[in-house]
């Protein structure tokens, strides 16, 4: 089994309105997230987080970022297209239509 890294993004304005959520409409969002991980079973390696307060670094320094990256999930699966798979029905994708979730193989490190 691969393992592969779940990137949630979603635009700034969105993002911005989710911080603005009821605490009833966080909840049921966080309903769905825990109903998505029982359904994944195993194959969710680690839940994940929010991401946030995001810095672009360049040789010429550092600069704070608008990053529509807004967190992650870790999962195992035996192909790409398998663990993209896990995400279809996904609440981030499902809650907002300008949401998406990028899947990324963790890659084997050659030895020194």
């Amino acid at each position: 089994m691969k393992k592969y890294i779940a990137l949630y993004l979603a635009p700034v304005s969105v993002l911005e309105e989710m911080a603005n959520a009821t605490p009833e409409q966080a909840k049921a969002g966080m309903n769905a997230w825990m109903a998505w991980a029982k359904k994944t079973g195993s194959a969710l390696i680690e839940m994940g987080a929010p991401l946030g307060n995001a810095k672009h670094i360049t040789r010429n320094g550092i600069a704070d970022a608008k990053s529509e990256v807004c967190g992650y999930s870790i999962v195992e699966a035996a192909s790409a297209e398998e663990a993209a798979k896990l995400f279809e029905d996904h609440p981030h994708v499902r809650a907002m239509m300008s949401a998406s979730v990028e899947v990324l193989e963790f890659m084997p490190m050659e030895d020194a």
